[in-house]
């Protein structure tokens, strides 16, 4: 039986504008479409064919709605390849809902400007200033640079670096958390060295655990973090599922052991799956996993593993649809 609870009358943001939040299906829900190193896009050496970058990810998406899947989240935040006019073109040739991200991080890929404001001495940007930078593209829409602002963000999205949490980026992990509880709309952060102490500086913030996804929990340096995540109420992402070559991950075999022993743990209602698919890279290295293999791969997979129908039927839909709910 489909979870309702929270449902009624809610929407969520897409690229086209709020969609009741029922209609989502199957979600994707940490995916890359377009995704450009910022500075790619002016070298010399790198194609930017805005017709033949259409055409690979209608295709694909294509591919994903033909398997069963109805929408695709884009994480990648404000400054990697996010193209509004692209992704609303892509969602009505093919009929995925498309949802958009706000936000920045990590700081190595911070412009200047968010780091050295015209201050003196110069200093980061407080959170109060994300805060309001992030919401602004939820409640104002989305910018597109020195034109104007289309639709609304529907989640807010940041990383960490891996050595660990900088003081820069517990500005910007602030300031997502206070922009997401200010407009409704869920925050995901991808952790740094440890995922229960980036976390918690999130949920300082007041923002219910509910609202937020902890992103990266495949890592191998996660080990027990997937647990404590859940038990603290916030939505546990393994969000590299087709990823079995990478010594830093979790195979599907280990991750579809540790979904089952979350769902046996009563965390079923906090998974979400997804495959962290680029569409099309610029600048960074392709990887062409199909959108839709954790539903036509990964999913099958975990029922062999002895995942019910109605869990299966949870993580898919229910999940990423009470996450995304604008509330």
């Amino acid at each position: 039986m489909t979870d309702t609870t929270n449902v009624t009358g809610q929407t969520v943001n897409t690229v086209l504008g709020p969609v009741p939040a029922h209609e989502l299906g199957v979600v994707g829900v940490h995916e890359a479409l377009l995704s450009v190193l910022p500075g790619a896009q002016y070298a010399p050496d790198i194609t930017m064919d805005r017709a033949e970058i259409f055409e690979i990810l209608a295709a694909k998406l294509a591919d994903f709605r033909a398997q069963g899947g109805k929408t695709i989240v884009d994480s990648t935040g404000m400054f990697h390849g996010r193209d509004l006019k692209l992704y609303e073109a892509l969602s009505r040739s093919t009929g995925v809902h498309i949802v958009a991200s706000t936000g920045l991080g990590p700081e190595e890929e911070l412009g200047g400007y968010f780091l050295t404001p015209q201050t003196n001495p110069p200093t980061p940007w407080p959170a109060e200033k994300f805060a309001d930078l992030f919401s602004k593209e939820v409640t104002e829409g989305m910018v597109v640079p020195r034109v104007e602002r289309r639709a609304a963000a529907g989640i807010v999205t940041t990383t960490a670096d891996r050595s660990g949490m900088t003081a820069t980026e517990e500005s910007l992990f602030r300031g997502s958390a206070r922009a997401a509880l200010d407009t409704g709309v869920p925050v995901s952060i991808r952790f740094g060295a440890d995922a229960v102490h980036d976390l918690d500086v999130v949920l300082e913030e007041k923002i219910p655990a509910d609202r937020v996804l902890v992103g990266d929990l495949d890592r191998k340096d996660a080990a027990g973090a997937a647990h404590e995540v859940a038990r603290r109420g916030a939505f546990v992402g393994l969000d590299h599922v087709g990823l079995n070559d990478d010594g830093d991950y979790l195979t599907d075999r280990e991750r579809a052991a540790l979904v089952l022993e979350l769902v046996a743990a009563g965390h079923g209602h906090q998974i979400i799956l997804s495959g962290n698919a680029i569409g099309v890279a610029k600048g960074l290295p392709d990887y062409d996993l199909p959108y839709s293999y954790v539903l036509s791969t990964f999913a099958p997979f975990l029922k062999s593993q002895g995942l019910s129908d109605e869990d299966a039927q949870r993580i898919l839909v229910d999940n990423p649809r009470n996450l995304l709910s604008v509330r």
